[in-house]
């Protein structure tokens, strides 16, 4: 019996310092453990002999579950078109539910830049070129569309939004800003006390 320990002791001796690795403890109990069988996000894998990356792009012609195409482009006249055209699809009715959902969305990716009260006074706003334009003042009377299609791709420091927000929370983060616009501004009514003169 000693003689059979010894020889099991000594093959796994031998085994066990015959590594290759030297990370590898050597026998492995539960290899999936330690050497993943699932694939990584943005990895590559092998396929008898061919390599395959793992991110894929999305069938041509097929949109995914919940994003709607959005028709205008990433242009100044894109821009100008949405600020005419775009009103926001989500029930006035429900405005302060979404306004409350918004609020929490402005917290997530907003605040850090344009600030709590939307005033362009946010810790990261000092490191920019220029602090974002407060929504109670030069932005005041940006309409609906604008915002956004500022949100979806971006405007001028601040970078695109629309991968990261659905367009439902987008509509609702819009909202939440119109909230921080305050009341609009209207065109000062022209003064009919003047007398035309014939």
């Amino acid at each position: 019996m000693k003689k059979v320990l010894i020889i099991i002791s000594a093959a796994v001796w031998m085994f066990s310092c015959g590594k290759k690795d030297p990370n590898s403890p050597g026998v492995e109990f539960m290899p999936d453990m330690y050497r993943s069988p699932s694939l990584d996000y943005y990895g590559e894998h092998e396929i008898d002999g061919e390599r395959y990356f793992n991110a894929k792009l999305p069938v041509k012609g097929t949109v995914a579950r919940g994003v709607y195409a959005y028709p205008y482009p990433d242009t100044p006249e894109g821009y100008e078109l949405a600020g005419q055209f775009l009103k926001n699809p989500l029930p006035a009715e429900m405005r302060e539910q979404w306004e409350k959902e918004g609020e929490v969305l402005y917290g997530k990716f907003c605040i850090h830049c344009h600030g709590p009260t939307g005033a362009g006074d946010g810790k990261v706003a000092a490191k920019l070129p220029g602090p974002p334009p407060a929504y109670n003042g030069p932005l005041k009377n940006l309409p609906e569309g604008k915002i956004f299609h500022s949100i979806t791709y971006g405007k001028n420091s601040m970078g695109p939004h629309g991968s990261l927000l659905t367009a439902d929370e987008r509509w609702k983060l819009v909202y939440y800003v119109q909230k921080l616009q305050g009341p609009k501004e209207t065109a000062a009514p022209a003064d009919s006390t003047k007398k035309t003169s014939k």
